[in-house]
């Protein structure tokens, strides 16, 4: 699967943005879907997951409760909207899907990744 993620942009802290990530070529509806962040120096971390229905969702305790991840498998899109945003949110966030049985809160096994989304917020 093929995943193009938009939305990034420069933000004030408070502020909102949502991102989404447009998925093609395979079966949406099939991949567990993720959103990660990585920010200057620092490692990638898992930020939210959502599984193959919608019904499931996973957020990283930093974002749980400003952030929502949700899905539309009907048009082949993830979305993860960002609430109340601090300027430790900035990074490079990433999408990527998982087709294999995991875990929800684990980010093993993610094996599709789009190519990247920057999100500042200043303070």
């Amino acid at each position: 699967v093929q995943l193009q993620a938009s939305g990034g942009g420069v933000v004030q802290a408070g502020g909102s943005l949502r991102l989404s990530c447009a998925a093609s070529g395979r079966t949406f509806s099939n991949y567990d879907m993720g959103w990660f962040r990585q920010a200057p120096g620092k490692e990638r971390e898992s930020v939210a997951a959502i599984n193959r229905s919608g019904g499931r969702k996973y957020y990283a305790d930093s974002v749980k409760g400003r952030f929502t991840i949700s899905r539309d498998n009907a048009k082949n899109t993830v979305y993860l909207q960002m609430n109340s945003l601090k300027p430790e949110d900035t990074a490079v966030y990433y999408c990527a899907g998982r087709g294999r049985i995991y875990i929800l809160a684990t980010s093993a096994g993610f094996d599709y990744w789009g190519q990247g989304t920057e999100v500042t917020v200043s303070s």
